[in-house]
């Protein structure tokens, strides 16, 4: 599995074992929103404030906003849904690993939500991308959610480990799932999944501590470093954030010192 050794080594830093993904593929969910209208301007302060990977759609790519300068890792993202659905939890694939492997792709992502009504179309999806990962070496994210009629709170930490270990189980080779707000919660959603978790950042909050908080509970639970898309591409400083959160993740700053970081 050389190949998708080498393309992971893309994604993770060699160093600190950890990555720092930025996700920018919210304008098919919800369309031009705040830090998106422009992307060409806000991957150039993602990829500036030192981010590991940025995460889009195949279109994005082909529109030319991978950015320059700085070499960034690139996962397209294969999934597709938008919040006027009549079903905003479906999720499609409209994309092919193989179409990503021709766009210059280091990863391919998907998105599951189980509980939802067509979870068991979803994950026949994750299968069959699993398996042409496997075929083409290309590494997996899985973003791996519990949202639907059953889930009663898709941030309790049954329902997140459970998330968690579908993804390692049907092939992925990283994890992305919400912070059970916690670090020994969130503990057994590391330990019950044999590939590296990342978190989150959910929607966009109202303090920059509070995401350095919750992004230091997530590092003490030994998670893989984040997957922080509003918070960091919204943020009045995208490149500041993101070398902030950087920071905490390779070299284990502190939360006051990512503060001090936004403010320099």
């Amino acid at each position: 599995m050389i190949g998708k050794k080498i393309r992971l080594e893309r994604i993770i830093d060699r160093n600190s074992g950890k990555t720092v993904i930025i996700p920018m593929d919210h304008g098919v969910t919800v369309g031009p929103i705040e830090g998106l209208a422009d992307m060409r301007a806000t991957v150039g302060k993602i990829v500036a404030g030192g981010a590991n990977a940025i995460l889009m759609h195949k279109g994005m790519v082909r529109a030319g906003h991978r950015g320059r300068g700085r070499d960034v890792g690139l996962i397209i993202h294969l999934s597709a849904g938008t919040s006027i659905s009549p079903d905003p939890n479906a999720k499609e694939i409209v994309c092919t690993v193989e179409e990503a492997v021709k766009l210059g792709a280091d990863a391919v992502s998907v998105h599951i939500n189980l509980g939802a009504e067509t979870d068991k179309e979803m994950l026949r999806q994750l299968g069959r991308v699993s398996e042409r990962c496997m075929e083409w070496q290309v590494p997996l994210v899985a973003m791996m959610y519990t949202r639907g009629p059953k889930i009663k709170d898709e941030f309790d930490v049954e329902n997140v480990k459970h998330a968690a270990r579908v993804g390692a189980e049907l092939g992925a080779d990283i994890i992305k799932v919400t912070y059970t707000g916690s670090v020994d919660s969130f503990r057994q959603v590391v330990e019950g999944c044999p590939v590296p978790v990342v978190i989150a950042g959910g929607a966009k909050m109202d303090s920059d501590e509070d995401i350095f908080k919750m992004v230091e509970g997530a590092l003490k639970a030994d998670s893989a470093g984040v997957s922080i898309g509003r918070n960091a591409f919204q943020h009045e400083k995208p490149d500041k954030m993101v070398s902030a959160l950087c920071k905490m993740v390779h070299e284990s700053a502190s939360v006051d010192e990512a503060v001090a970081i936004l403010k320099g």
